[in-house]
């Protein structure tokens, strides 16, 4: 029926309604209201066209990595309201999706059988000497050839990696190895503080003895807590930093 009342309202500039809608036996009150609404219908098309275009922008401008839930708050920012259903019905039609990130994988694995050392950290993550207070972690890398596991220790002080080691396991030998290193380059002072999670690896009988007989003090911080506002590899630019 749009496309007739469409034609109707095109020629009753040159023929009479009356005969236009007798000829198809369509009503002149449903003409006159088709006609009325399409000035609204034309309206909500152009807001919709000019919606679709802030949203591919935004889509753009975030390396097509944003979602309906970012998006949706990019364009609440403004202090506007924004309907989010109708924000989603325009992905989809546009076919804008956001990149769904892989869940970061956990290496923190508990040994129930290891009595795990005391906090002598107290989310205390500054130290004023260097090798008094060594922080150690695991992370994984993605690679080519599967995933790698780089364990290391980061000194307080400096924020700097004291020792490291990686490995396709990620085992207590990892640790031990990464705790040999900062220990061998003679960087650290007696008593010095080495803190980690609860990880199977750091609690192991393995790790443990290793401590002990270096002369160091192990540390561990209470369940589900995190060891540093950022990951113990990484420092505040993102990139692994050695020690000189």
């Amino acid at each position: 029926m749009s496309e007739l009342y469409r034609l109707i309202h095109a020629e009753k500039a040159t023929y009479p309604i009356v005969p236009l809608c007798r000829g198809p036996k369509a009503a002149r009150s449903s003409c006159y209201a088709w006609w009325e609404g399409e000035a609204a219908r034309r309206a909500g098309q152009a807001a919709h066209d000019v919606l679709a275009h802030e949203i591919t922008v935004l889509h753009i401008a975030s390396r097509r990595t944003y979602g309906l839930p970012r998006i949706h708050a990019e364009l609440r920012r403004p202090g506007r309201r924004v309907n989010r259903k109708r924000v989603a019905r325009v992905m989809r039609e546009r076919d804008i999706r956001g990149v769904i990130r892989c869940r970061r994988r956990s290496l923190t694995r508990p040994d129930a059988k290891a009595k795990p050392a005391p906090d002598l950290i107290g989310r205390d993550f500054h130290a004023e000497r260097l090798g008094a207070k060594l922080v150690g972690g695991i992370t994984c890398l993605p690679t080519a050839g599967g995933w790698l596991y780089l364990a290391c220790g980061l000194d307080l002080a400096t924020r700097e990696v004291a020792g490291y080691a990686m490995a396709d396991h990620h085992r207590a030998e990892l640790v031990v190895d990464a705790l040999d290193m900062a220990h061998g380059r003679g960087g650290l002072e007696p008593g010095c503080v080495v803190h980690s999670d609860r990880g199977s690896a750091h609690t192991s009988a393995q790790c443990r003895e290793r401590i002990r007989k270096s002369g160091l003090r192990q540390s561990c911080g209470r369940t589900g807590s995190r060891l540093l506002e950022t990951d113990p590899v990484l420092t505040g630019n993102g990139h692994l930093q050695r020690g000189h």
